[in-house]
This record gives C-alpha cells, structure tokens and sequence, in this order.
C-alpha cells in the first residue's frame, strides 16, 4: 500500500538522499529529489548527469544518495540509464531478479536541454521503461552561469551578459517538456517545489505507466539568478502563479492543466526579485518587458487550448 501523500505519513519515510552534501544554501535541486524520492514507493536506480547535483552530492568516498547512483558523463544521463534498464529487463527474463525496480535519471537543463538531448531524445524514442527529470535553474550554473537553451528571455548570463548593445538574452527558452510530449511517450510533465503534492503525485504517477516519461521541474538557483538564499520556494510559487512556469502533463498525447492561478500574477512579480533581470527596469527597456509578458500569455492561452480540445 503507497504511503499517503499527508506530510505526516511522509515525515515517517527514509530519507533516501541524506543531509551533508554540498549543495548551496537555498538550492531548489535537493529539494527536488528529495521529494521524488519520498514519493517513490519502488526500489531506484539512479543515473544523473554531471552538473551542480552530481559534484556536490557524491565527492570521493562520500555520498548523500542511499539508492544505487550512477555518475555520468554530462551527455548521456539517459543513454546509461537505458542500458542499465535493458540489463535489468533481461535479468528478470532469465530470472535471475524477481523484484519490479524503477528507473530515475537526473540532469539540469545544461545536461537535458542541449549537451544531453540527443541522448534523451533517443531514450524516449526506443521507449526505455525510465523516467527523466530535469531540474531546470535556467542556465550552465554548475560552470560559470553561462546561457543555455532553457535561459529564459532577458536574462543576464555571463556568455548573453545585459549591456549597452544587447539587453540579456533575446531568445525565448526552449519549450523541451512539449518537445518530449512529441516523441509519443506516454507522460510528460511540468511541476514545481512549491507545490509538493502535485510533483509528488506525477512521480507516483510516471511510475505506474510503462515506457518512458518526463518530469521538467524548476530548480531555483540563487547564485545563477541572483536571488535571496531563502526563497527557492517563494520564486517557484511565482513561477507558478505568473504561468511562466504552469503546472500540467501529457498523458498519452492528452493535456490536462493540474494547478491554474486564481489570479494569474503579471511576470514582474516573478522576476523582480531576481538580479539576472534588473537592466530590464533600466529606461529604455520596456519593449522587452513587454515581449516576455506577450510570450508567457501566448503560451498559456496555447495549454489552455490544448486541454479543452483534449489533444
């Protein structure tokens, strides 16, 4: 019988990923898996790229995962993965395991987004029996802050830096949670830590469906975004409640929104807190406020639509 989804019956879990790593102080990706895992009711196998979670989680002789983990390189989360899945899809033919293990690869969105997407595209083409999720802190923050595809328009990178010519990145992020919904697997989805419950029923959720899946979960990162150490959780809620960052999934080519605002916030209340913005409030940069709004409405009304025609 799965443990209630109540905070008092999963307070009474084991902590599958411990205290004692080093992540920074008010990083949302320990958070993250940490949640995944205390709704993860299977025995785990982990695969995670390397990035930010990967170098501060297991160094030398020390690790925060209690749960088989695999290191790999930032390229081929998913390729390990899948072939660690297959080996175990063969060892229960041969009966040589009897027992139903899942399969979690993690990766940021350096790792998913762009140096590992063919990796991943591939895995959930072939259909490997896995769930990928990607915790998404907007940038290469593990090497320097620099911009990748999930940089979201705007913002102040080290390698799209905000000066007198060009004001931040001009490119909208890339939409990978419908790209994965495009390879015809059978779950895709967004959530967010600050809303636990719904992350936690959509890992409950991917597991129970055979083939492969895909979570996208923001991560805030106060270093990268140049936010308070204390309010990964507040950011992510804003994320939420401006639909910057709404929460659904895709199952079997169906879309379903499973959280809408009772008031949809305007996206300044999302990104003023953060110091990757701040050239936008400069004179003179009003018409890219104004872009990044458009497009945030733009791509809600498009969910929006997406559910009530069931496709």
């Amino acid at each position: 019988m799965a443990t209630p989804l109540t905070l008092k019956e999963l307070s009474k879990k084991e902590e599958l990923f411990t205290h004692g790593h080093r992540m920074c102080a008010g990083c949302g990706a320990p958070t993250i898996v940490k949640m995944v895992l205390l709704a993860t009711e299977y025995p785990v196998v982990a695969a995670n790229a390397t990035g930010c979670l990967e170098v501060s989680t297991c160094i030398s002789e020390y690790t925060a995962w209690k749960i088989p983990w695999i290191h790999t390189a930032f390229e081929n989360a998913a390729a390990t993965l899948s072939g660690v899945e297959t080996m175990y899809r063969s060892l229960k033919k041969q009966g040589k395991i009897d027992k139903d293990v899942k399969f979690i690869a993690f990766g940021g969105d350096g790792g998913t987004y762009d140096i590992g997407f063919q990796s991943l595209s591939g895995a959930m083409e072939r259909g490997h029996d896995m769930i990928y999720i990607c915790y998404d802190n907007g940038a290469y923050m593990n090497t320097g802050i620099q911009r990748s595809s999930a940089t979201p328009m705007g913002a102040d990178t080290t390698t799209c830096p905000a000066g007198s010519c060009v004001p931040g990145k001009l490119r909208p992020r890339k939409n990978l949670t419908k790209i994965m919904a495009e390879h015809n697997i059978p779950y895709a989805a967004q959530a967010s830590p600050s809303h636990w419950m719904d992350l936690m029923k959509k890992v409950r959720k991917a597991h129970e469906l055979p083939g492969a899946k895909f979570l996208n979960v923001i991560s805030p990162c106060n270093r990268g975004w140049r936010s308070k150490t204390n309010d990964a959780i507040t950011l992510s809620r804003l994320a939420v409640n401006t639909c910057y960052w709404p929460l659904y999934e895709i199952e079997e080519g169906i879309t379903k929104v499973t959280y809408t605002p009772k008031e949809k916030l305007p996206l300044l209340d999302f990104i003023k807190p953060q110091g990757r913005f701040k050239h936008l409030f400069e004179p003179g940069n009003e018409w890219l406020l104004k872009a990044m709004q458009e497009e945030v409405d733009r791509e809600w009304a498009k969910l929006q639509a997406a559910e009530k025609c069931g496709c």
